[in-house]
């Protein structure tokens, strides 16, 4: 009984100093979980890190403990007669030191200990080890025996390097010779010279001599840093030379591995996307050809129907990729983007007019390529149509480009749509006087117009009398062609065989005009409607006295 009450008492006086040291464990935890997100500052007197300073000590901050640390170490290593055995490791009242002949390097605080999870002690030696290998390997690295083996070194791979390049020189020389022997001949394109053989020769030496400058100033640049990375006291500047190189293609290899899903991504879309083009395309080819037909659906709509469709397919893979490509997430892409899409919005509106007007103009269906047409106040045979243009060859063998907005805007007459099922009447017009019978007129202008050339026979010529003016007839000849681009030489015939018919029927082409007087005249009524004993009147004479 005596004994279970001195284990209760035993345990009230021990309940109390184990309450307290519970909340310093829980202290000491949080300040190293708080340590370990500071940032060290690296002591690195010989351009190596040797360890890590993450307290401040007094008035000095992390940063200017580990430059005065590395500071005493770079002067300690100068000490010729420095010997390991002679760092130190002394505690003092609130921290543990390393000295050198009472020389203080570093001191280690229960805060430096806490953020490396240790204790001051085990932290010190390890510390005083660290500093006593660094400062002996520096100072064997600086040796004379050493630095003149490195020279030695440097010396060999300069020489390596001169042997490199006057082998790249003379093989170079070589494949020029070789290649100026085999490129004697121009390059041609089908019947387009791309390069003479001269040009053709001054290419090749240029690319040669760029390709083989480029392979010596890499060879020195990749000489460099062998060369740096032998002393030791230039070994950050081999680092630094590297990392010009390495980092970028270490960069670039990252972000293609990243990529890479992306990219699979884009060329799965784009094969589904070929397909779907490859069935449109066929699709086309069907109507084009006439096996597919499409109520309403002309065949040569196929062809710019396809090219709409495609450029419709093509905007909608770019919508769906778009998000894919490299940099679209970027403030700069974004903002090139707007401003190309503003560029073409405010710098083509003219141009998407004659766009619009050119597809437009398509499915009107108003002509095609070799018709006769007349524009507004231009006669001529098409010869291109695009989406901004339509060009004319006139008869004077000109060629007029006109904008597709002003074509859509003006009339249109063709001249070929009907001309060869239907024909194309060919009509003139000639006033003969009321004294020539109309039904020869009529036979006169039907020959002149069968004995032209490029004019049908069936349907046969005819004349229409326009109209009966004062003075004369207006007679009409209309004839039928299926040449409708060949209409001068057309009328012009036709106009010449006129005049020879009507010369042989002593027929005059010409308008007479009268005036008031008509005694002693013979009326203009033709004969055949006239009495046989029709005389012309006399002239009536009066007398007069005075």
């Amino acid at each position: 009984m005596k004994t279970f009450f001195k284990l209760i008492l035993l345990l009230m006086l021990l309940a109390p100093a184990a309450l307290s040291a519970q909340p310093d464990t829980l202290k000491q935890k949080a300040q190293t979980d708080s340590l370990v997100k500071i940032t060290g500052f690296p002591v690195a007197p010989f351009h190596n890190t040797l360890f890590l300073i993450y307290n401040r000590q007094g008035s000095f901050t992390p940063a200017e403990r580990a430059e005065a640390v590395s500071n005493r170490i770079s002067k300690l290593s100068d000490d010729i007669s420095f010997n390991p055995d002679s760092l130190v490791v002394i505690p003092s009242e609130l921290s543990v030191d390393v000295l050198y002949k009472d020389y203080i390097l570093i001191s280690v605080t229960d805060k430096d200990a806490l953020a490396q999870n240790t204790t001051k002690q085990k932290l010190a030696a390890n510390l005083r080890s660290v500093i006593a290998t660094a400062i002996t390997n520096y100072q064997h690295e600086t040796s004379w025996q050493v630095l003149l083996k490195e020279g030695l070194t440097a010396l060999l791979v300069i020489a390596l390097l001169i042997v490199f390049i006057y082998v790249i020189n003379r093989l170079f020389k070589w494949i020029l010779a070789r290649i100026n022997k085999l490129f004697n001949k121009g390059i041609k394109l089908s019947n387009y010279e791309l390069l003479n053989a001269e040009r053709q020769v001054y290419v090749v030496n240029f690319t040669i001599k760029a390709v083989k400058w480029f392979v010596i100033l890499l060879l020195i640049y990749l000489a460099l840093p062998v060369l740096f990375g032998i002393f030791p006291f230039t070994r950050s500047i081999s680092d630094t030379l590297l990392g010009y190189v390495i980092s970028p293609l270490k960069k670039i290899g990252i972000a293609v591995w990243d990529y890479i899903p992306n990219l699979i991504t884009i060329l799965v879309l784009v094969v589904i996307f070929h397909y779907i083009l490859r069935f449109i395309r066929y699709i086309r080819s069907e109507i084009a050809v006439g096996n597919l037909t499409i109520p309403g659906f002309y065949a040569d709509w196929a062809q710019p129907t396809y090219q709409i469709i495609r450029v419709l397919v093509l905007a909608f893979l770019l919508v769906l990729i778009f998000p894919y490509l490299p940099g679209s997430d970027s403030a700069i892409f974004k903002g090139v983007s707007v401003f190309v899409g503003v560029l073409f919005t405010f710098g083509s509106a003219g141009a998407l007019g004659n766009i619009v007007s050119g597809l437009v103009m398509t499915y009107m269906r108003s002509f095609k390529i070799s018709d006769r047409v007349k524009i507004g106040e231009v006669t001529g045979d098409i010869i291109e149509k695009n989406l901004l243009v339509t060009r004319i060859r006139t008869i004077q063998n000109e060629i007029i480009s006109i904008p597709n907005s002003t074509v859509l805007s003006s009339h249109t007459i063709n001249y070929s749509s009907d001309a060869h099922d239907k024909g194309l009447i060919m009509h003139t017009t000639v006033t003969i006087g009321y004294d020539a019978p109309w039904r020869q007129v009529h036979q006169l202008l039907i020959d002149a117009a069968l004995d032209t050339p490029l004019i049908e026979h069936e349907p046969k010529p005819y004349v229409l009398q326009t109209s009966l003016d004062d003075y004369y007839v207006s007679y009409r000849i209309n004839a039928f062609t299926k040449e409708p681009n060949k209409q001068a030489v057309i009328y012009s015939g036709l106009h010449a065989n006129i005049q020879d018919q009507f010369n042989k029927a002593g027929v005059e082409i010409m308008s007479p005009h009268y005036k008031a007087l008509r005694d002693g005249n013979a009326t203009t009524i033709p004969t055949e409607y006239l009495p046989k004993d029709y005389m012309a009147p006399p002239f009536t004479t009066q007398e007069r006295k005075k």
